[in-house]
Order: C-alpha cells, then sequence, then structure tokens
C-alpha cells in the first residue's frame, strides 16, 4: 500500500459513501486509477468491508462509554463470554498495557448504566475496572467544508 492508497482510504474513512469522481478530485488522479485501486484493496482484504452509522446508534443509546477491565488470571475466555451476553455490551477489544480488554457500552439512562457497570464488577476474575463516559463523538465524517 502506497502514500495514494493511504490517501484514498483517508477520503473514504471522512466518506465512504463518496463518488468515484469526487475521490478523483480529491486526490487528484484519475476516476480509473480510483476505481482501479479501490477494487484491489478490497480483493486484497486490505478493505475489510464499509460500515454505516445510524442515527438509533446516537439516539436509543445516548449514554455510551468505555470500560477497561483487567483480569485475574487465566479467566479471559470465560469473562469474555459472559460480556457477550449483555446487551449493553456493543464491542468488546483486547488491548495491552495496563488494561486486558476494552468494552463499549450503550444505554438510555445513567440509572442503566450503573446497573450494567456493577453487573460487570461481580463477574468473577476482574481485578479492576475504570469507566468513561462518551460526551460528544466527532466523527471523521464531520470534517469542515473545504
Amino acid at each position: 500500500m502506497d502514500g495514494t492508497d493511504q490517501k484514498l482510504i483517508a477520503a473514504l474513512r471522512h466518506n465512504g459513501r463518496a463518488a468515484i469522481s469526487d475521490l478523483a478530485i480529491e486526490l487528484g488522479i484519475s476516476r480509473a486509477t480510483v476505481r482501479s485501486r479501490l477494487e484491489k484493496l478490497i480483493q486484497s482484504g486490505e478493505i475489510l468491508g464499509f460500515s454505516v452509522i445510524l442515527r438509533s446508534d446516537a439516539f436509543e443509546l445516548p449514554v455510551r462509554g468505555i470500560m477497561l477491565l483487567s483480569i485475574q488470571g487465566r479467566g479471559a475466555d470465560r469473562i469474555v463470554a459472559s460480556l457477550r451476553g449483555m446487551p449493553e455490551i456493543t464491542a468488546i477489544h483486547t488491548t495491552n498495557g495496563k488494561w486486558d480488554l476494552v468494552a463499549e457500552l450503550g444505554t438510555d439512562t445513567l440509572s442503566s448504566l450503573d446497573a450494567v457497570l456493577h453487573k460487570i464488577r461481580l463477574i468473577e476474575g476482574i481485578s479492576a475496572s475504570e469507566t468513561n463516559l462518551y460526551l460528544a463523538t466527532k466523527r471523521s465524517a464531520d470534517r469542515p467544508a473545504v
């Protein structure tokens, strides 16, 4: 992947629905080059797919954040399985450093969030946690007009 591919991916992160012609203008290359590079990135598996952000993602679950989890011992698989069963958890990530897991959370109220945090902290093998709420989300598509 070269610099042009990286610029194409960055442009698609800002607007995954951008027209080939708009991408060509933005990158200063031909439409055929954009189309060819995009097809190669998809075929090689570099681009796995495209995502849609729904209004309901922001409004049905207005209280959102992350919970950083430290696991004691070797219970990671069991803990991840427990977390997967909770509808308030929208994603689970393994990580390095001080924390072992990052759980993305979404609820309708702070009381609901408090209840799910309590439930998570009761899972055997979780030795520590830290929770951070999202106050505002600045999506890459929210860039100012040029």
